[in-house]
């Protein structure tokens, strides 16, 4: 595809390919697994933000609203179907996918020349000084850069924001949320329109995810001042980033705003920033706990070494040492990844592999911590966002481990990764393809197999035949062993034996069940875990007396492997002061009041 109308081609047909590549994985993936716990505390929110009960206000709740209300407009536009939710995390995944690939475009996109007097080179364009007679540079190299920008873009087909966990989850919406940001800071220029939207988009994050959202929304901010303070410096007009930081005042006050006359603003901030952060936030020595492995003695020196090999690289015509240099430049470059996939051959454990991939992570994070900190020293002669797009991403990475640390927070930021290795080859460029190359097969062997393992979902149980759910409400729920057929066992009682007004209480509440009964929630506490429930157990029975809870259901075989709430053996045991056993199903224990 040389001509023109071929490269015009050629872009929406890649993104249309990226985009159906994805969303069918993501569908895959949910035909064949599904994660009940997390099932359950998605689709009953949402179900009960959908029947009006407010958040924060009236009943306990650590994360923000964006996520479940969407999923709440969903129930509302589709009824209690759980199809649909599934349908919305395949587009999201898909959606991410193209936009990460149109961030890399931009990114590695650049000027045939090295730019004229006066001009800062600005992601796929350069912005030039004030002058009207001046216009951007448009002279692109487009081969290049979408063969690196696809390359990268391929393993996001299964290690996007829905590829290794693939139901619908706070994390991943977060995570597209700040794709859209930064597409829109890319797109931004000089245009006071373009970047009020993108200072707007930039709060977006903060309300669907906080441990993300928030430091994403900060350095974005602080970034921005740089640059105003930077251009100022230089007399550049500083309009437009005095739009974008409007843009975000305006969208926080506003969001702020709305929760003061809803929620209220003071229970918003305890459940979300002071509760959560009390159950879920990791000591300093947790978090550094990622970068003490052993194979950074290696890989990192190995990087550096390549680095110095590349600055001694002498201009004009290389030599024959030049040549060796170069390619023992990319050897010790690649030499981290070639050995991820060379132990797939060394080992079948589906754990080991796991690891090994993942052990790139702190080498990639620490080479990009470099960057952020060399690409500070050109803010001067380039006084836009472009130099700082690394340090954003890596402080929205950092925040993302605040949850479940390194090991557990990963599955959804593989998107932000390929960002920041794009924003790195142009150190490189002359290994830049190469070394693409490899990156994008290691992710792509190893990737596909680390997400169709299912072995980011290890902690609940694998074991045992596919089983499908039969009933309407939950068509389309499919996961190994006996747990759905158990489930709709339950739902079938309840909807015989049990009066549709009657307050009932499930420990631990791991399967969607008011989705699926369409019963009103009538306690405060829908997931018995740690880091959603405020209760003790004398709170818990106070609780069901004061709501009268009538009917207490205890699943006895959980499908999470882990343990639910290290309190729950004494919650049933202090409710067992007002509730008899009723009835005994496949898995549960039927309790009635006295």
């Amino acid at each position: 595809m040389n001509s023109a109308p071929a490269r015009r081609l050629r872009d929406p047909l890649t993104a249309a390919a990226l985009f159906v590549a994805t969303a069918a994985f993501t569908l895959w993936q949910n035909a064949s697994v599904a994660a009940l716990w997390d099932l359950s505390y998605l689709l009953d929110s949402s179900y009960r933000f959908r029947l009006g009960q407010m958040p924060y206000r009236d009943f306990p709740f650590v994360h923000p609203p964006l996520h479940y209300l969407l999923h709440a407009a969903i129930i509302r536009i589709f009824g209690l179907v759980y199809y649909p939710h599934i349908v919305c995390a395949a587009l999201e995944a898909g959606l991410a996918t193209v936009l990460t690939w149109r961030i890399l475009l931009n990114l590695i996109r650049v000027p045939r020349d090295h730019g004229a007097p006066g001009e800062v080179i600005v992601g796929t364009v350069s912005t030039v000084r004030p002058d009207r007679n001046s216009a951007p540079h448009q002279a692109l190299r487009v081969g290049p850069a979408w063969t690196l920008a696809t390359l990268l873009a391929l393993p996001l087909i299964f290690l996007g924001i829905y590829g290794v966990y693939p139901h619908p989850i706070y994390d991943s919406d977060t995570i597209l949320t700040v794709l859209v940001a930064v597409y829109l800071l890319q797109r931004a220029g000089e245009s006071l329109p373009r970047n009020f939207i993108a200072g707007l988009a930039c709060v977006l994050p903060l309300f669907v995810k906080q441990n993300i959202g928030l430091p994403f929304l900060a350095i974005t901010l602080l970034s921005v001042a740089a640059v105003a303070i930077a251009r100022r410096l230089q007399h550049f007009p500083i309009a437009p980033q005095l739009c974008l930081l409007a843009g975000a005042a305006t969208t926080l006050a506003a969001s702020l705003l709305t929760l003061h006359f809803t929620a209220g603003l003071h229970n918003y901030l305890y459940w979300t920033i002071t509760f959560a952060a009390q159950r879920r936030l990791p000591g300093l020595s947790l978090l550094l706990d990622t970068y003490r492995q052993s194979a950074l003695l290696w890989t990192i020196p190995a990087a550096l070494a390549a680095l110095i090999l590349l600055r001694r690289q002498s201009p004009g015509a290389p030599s024959i040492s030049g040549i060796l240099r170069r390619w023992l430049a990319l050897l010790l470059l690649a030499a981290p990844f070639l050995w991820t996939i060379i132990s797939l051959a060394l080992t079948s454990d589906a754990d080991d592999r796991a690891d090994q991939l993942l052990s790139l992570w702190p080498h990639l994070l620490l080479l990009a911590a470099v960057l952020a900190l060399w690409n500070l020293r050109t803010l001067r002669t380039n006084p836009t966002l472009a130099p700082l797009l690394p340090a954003i991403l890596l402080a929205t990475i950092e925040g993302t481990f605040l949850s479940q640390q390194f090991w557990g927070s990963t599955y959804a930021v593989w998107p932000l990764l390929m960002i920041l290795i794009a924003a790195m080859l142009p150190h490189i460029p002359a290994l830049a393809r190469p070394l693409a190359a490899v990156i994008a097969a290691t992710f792509l062997l190893c990737g596909s197999l680390y997400a169709t393992s299912h072995e980011r979902l290890s902690y609940i149980h694998l074991d045992g035949p596919e089983t499908r759910a039969t009933l309407p409400r939950l068509r389309g729920l499919t996961t190994p062993g006996p747990w759905i057929p158990r489930f709709e066992e339950l739902i079938r009682f309840t909807n015989t034996e049990i009066p549709e007004d009657d307050g009932i209480l499930l420990l631990p509440g791991e399967v969607p069940f008011y989705f699926a009964t369409d019963r009103t929630p009538q306690f405060p506490v829908l997931l018995f875990d740690p880091a959603t429930n405020p209760y003790t157990p004398q709170q818990v029975l106070d609780l069901a007396r004061a709501r009268n809870i009538r009917w207490l259901i205890v699943t006895r075989n959980l499908q999470i492997t882990t343990i639910a709430e290290p309190d729950l053996p004494e919650v049933i045991l202090t409710l067992q002061q007002d509730f008899v056993p009723y009835r005994t199903l496949t898995n549960y224990d039927i309790y009635r009041r006295k």
